[in-house]
């Protein structure tokens, strides 16, 4: 698969499963959160968009504030089909997921290695799922890459990159700086010739970003990870076509209790 816009017209032949004209949402949802670790210096809010199809759970990260009044509604009882003509872009992205989900779960005889997560604190569980995310990249010592362009800045990563050795180039919409004090640069796109691999987060799809990544690593060579809350069932098939590994965290995600949990990698060293 090479391109998200393809994904979603073989989801509408009916080439991954079951007509998506048949299949219903059963409920969409919002979960908001507001963040500010113990020690560190900085804090952070996350909105997203979830839909309940089946058993499954589909969803979408979006800036906090700009999901429009409507949009639960236009999605509760709606078709999938409907759905991925949505005008917005992570309608479109949370349906998308809901689908893939619901006909191909996270699970090993799909290709997934569930990876425990510890019960703990939000910090503590923060730093476990990025040793989770962080060792899908080749080890630096190995010939892997010395330099990671960071799309989607979580400072636990970043932690984890500075542990391994690993040099970096922190990349957000937002901008401003990370917890040391390094500038985070808004325009991944120029940073992709002066950088060996990419660690993006699923957000990429979200906002319309992540084509010219997978573009850029599968015209390259260049390793591809992803760390996906927003799209996990979604970002797995682009594994070989650019995507080389990808961290696939669905709904509940490990910020919203304290309890053990589980990511599910596929591909990578590890």
């Amino acid at each position: 698969m090479r391109t998200v816009a393809g994904l979603i017209d073989g989801v509408r032949a009916g080439l991954h499963g079951p007509d998506p004209a048949g299949q219903r949402v059963a409920v969409a949802f919002t979960t908001a959160q507001a963040v500010r670790h113990e020690g560190r210096t900085g804090g952070y809010r996350n909105e997203v968009l979830s839909l309940r199809l089946g058993a499954a759970v589909g969803s979408c990260a979006v800036e906090p504030g700009t999901l429009t009044a409507g949009a639960l509604d236009d999605c509760a009882g709606a078709r999938v089909a409907d759905l991925l003509d949505h005008p917005l872009l992570p309608v479109r992205i949370a349906a998308l997921d809901a689908y893939l989900m619901h006909v191909r779960p996270h699970a090993p005889e799909h290709g997934a290695r569930p990876h425990p997560l510890p019960a703990g604190g939000s910090l503590h569980r923060s730093r476990a799922r990025a040793r989770a995310v962080v060792d899908l990249l080749p080890p630096p010592a190995g010939g892997g890459p010395g330099r990671v362009l960071v799309v989607g800045v979580v400072n636990s990563l970043l932690e984890r990159l500075r542990e391994r050795g690993t040099r970096y180039v922190p990349c957000d919409l937002k901008g401003g700086a990370t917890e040391w004090g390094e500038p985070v640069r808004t325009d991944a796109l120029a940073e992709l010739e002066h950088c060996d691999a990419v660690l993006a987060s699923g957000m990429t799809l979200g906002n319309g970003t992540f084509q010219p990544l997978l573009d850029h690593a599968a015209a390259t060579g260049k390793p591809l990870v992803m760390f996906a809350q927003t799209g996990s069932a979604v970002l797995p098939r682009f594994l070989g076509a650019g995507v080389t590994a990808v961290s696939a965290e669905p709904y509940p995600f490990f910020w919203l209790d304290g309890g053990p949990g589980t990511v599910h990698r596929y591909g990578g060293t590890r």
